[in-house]
């Protein structure tokens, strides 16, 4: 039976960091211009100018403290999801699964377990596999 190459629903390669598109802004370009436009005030009885009013200024920095919280909250869910990730690996050591290797399919028993990047891999057979490839998985009688 022949698989598709885009068979890896979820694959490991897909959580690579995204490249920003050319109209997209980083979280860094953007706590900059809030940085710069927070130190150039506006002139009082002014219409044009910098930053605005001092309640502009308090949205600014309230925006500014809930951005970095949320990057915060985003680090620490991912460290959390590697850590699930390598714990579900562990449990695989001495079961047997079935992997996509290829456009075939390997049965075999976990042998070891390693990190690549990060990432949880299991050893069958010699060969490695993401935890992606995994098709099924069986207590060994």
């Amino acid at each position: 039976m022949a698989i598709p190459n885009d068979f890896h629903i979820g694959s490991v390669k897909s959580l690579a960091p995204l490249k920003g598109k050319a109209n997209e802004i980083s979280t860094d370009d953007f706590l900059q211009i809030m940085a710069a436009t927070m130190k150039m005030p506006a002139m009082p009885g002014g219409s044009e100018g910098g930053g605005g009013s001092e309640t502009d200024q308090l949205t600014q920095l309230a925006t500014f403290n809930m951005l970095d919280q949320l990057s915060k909250i985003s680090e620490k869910i991912d460290s959390g999801l590697l850590i699930n990730q390598q714990q579900q690996a562990f449990n695989l050591m001495g079961k047997e699964i079935k992997v996509v290797d290829g456009n075939s399919f390997l049965t075999g028993v976990v042998e070891k377990v390693r990190f690549d990047k990060g990432y949880a891999t299991v050893e069958v057979n010699g060969k490695s596999f993401y935890l992606n490839d995994i098709l099924e998985a069986t207590s060994k009688a």
